[in-house]
């Protein structure tokens, strides 16, 4: 496992497409890559993914959390754990599966020892996609991905393949999905058949755009088997968010108000009270009485209001935590370990 981790760390990401090829180049590369992607290998360990995850959730869980991670452990960072801290602090007694193979490893159990020896109840786990698409509309998504009938576009796949894993598993087993960008602020009990806003009308505060960063749904319900159907027939690995977020509004703003389908949107404040354009301002330290005045009043309405704060680790992953910010009061009271290292 650690030859091969080092490996990972001195070659390319093989889930990340040549940049500036064309349509046919980049499918031409991806037929060449196929054979070596263990994300799309059945192994006897992936293949145990069901019997693994049922007998972990029936261990007295309050809710059945899921993350998904598809890269090597060794970027399994000090932010992505707070996600997972932040997570059993405010859930205790709620179990978390993270679908990785990478984590499903002596490595893994390292990274994760310190939650463990808690009694937090953790379990990484090696995905299996086969399994998780089967008897859906992504079914024949998959087989056509693997036959290479269809282009798996510029972006990442694994960023791809994360928008699907989260639909899937919900679809399957039921519970909450996270992103690992977030600090989780609150209980999530109450939540039932739940997405968040990520952008509203000025105007009226009707929700314009939503996230899949943050989903909470009931095993089998039916938008998912809507999204699933969308994300197989309109897939486009070229536009970024066309699967993941933009995929989830398209389907909500046609079939939401289905008779039986009981669907909750929530408001901006409850998974992303702030953008990724004004985010940076709770990294900072503040300078002034009136600065000192907002970060208070920004961290109580945080703490009241929200049950978790999105990171988007993509703009953000490089901002480093300012003592006395927005982001650092919120880690020192909402972590368990409360190790001094999030800036990495």
């Amino acid at each position: 496992e650690l030859d091969k981790e080092k490996q990972d760390g001195e070659t390319p990401d093989p889930l990340i497409p040549p940049a500036k090829i064309t349509k046919e180049e980049r499918m031409e590369w991806f037929r060449k890559k196929l054979p070596d992607l263990e994300v799309f290998q059945s192994t006897n360990l992936s293949r145990a993914f069901h019997d693994r995850v049922l007998k972990f959730s029936t261990n007295q869980c309050a809710i059945q959390f899921f993350m998904v991670w598809l890269s090597p452990a060794r970027t399994f960072g000090p932010r992505d754990f707070l996600a997972v801290e932040t997570l059993m602090k405010a859930n205790p007694h709620s179990c978390l599966v993270l679908i990785s193979r990478s984590l499903d490893t002596r490595r893994g159990d390292k990274i994760l020892k310190a939650l463990l020896d808690r009694g937090f109840k953790i379990l990484a786990v090696t995905p299996d996609l086969a399994s998780l698409v089967k008897d859906t509309p992504a079914e024949t998504w998959l087989k056509k991905i693997k036959n290479v009938e269809i282009d798996p576009g510029e972006n990442p796949l694994s960023v791809q393949l994360s928008n699907l894993i989260r639909l899937a598993v919900l679809y399957k087993y039921g519970g909450v999905y996270l992103d690992t960008d977030f600090i989780i602020l609150k209980d999530f009990k109450g939540l039932r058949n739940a997405v968040g806003a990520q952008d509203v009308y000025q105007a009226t505060r009707k929700w314009k755009t939503l996230n899949s960063a943050a989903m909470v749904f009931d095993k089998g319900h039916p938008i998912l088997f809507d999204f699933l159907q969308e994300f197989a027939t309109t897939f486009d690995g070229s536009k970024w968010g066309h699967n993941g977020p933009y995929m989830l509004t398209r389907v909500i703003r046609r079939v939401g108000n289905t008779p039986g389908y009981n669907l909750t949107i929530l408001g901006l404040e409850a998974f992303y009270p702030v953008n990724w354009v004004q985010i940076e301002r709770f990294f900072k330290k503040p300078a002034t009485e009136e600065e000192s005045k907002w970060v208070e009043e920004t961290v109580l309405r945080l703490s009241e209001e929200s049950y978790g704060l999105h990171l988007w680790s993509k703009i953000t992953r490089k901002f480093v935590i300012n003592e006395g910010s927005v982001i650092d009061r919120l880690i020192k009271s909402h972590c368990i370990l409360c190790q001094d290292s999030y800036d990495s």
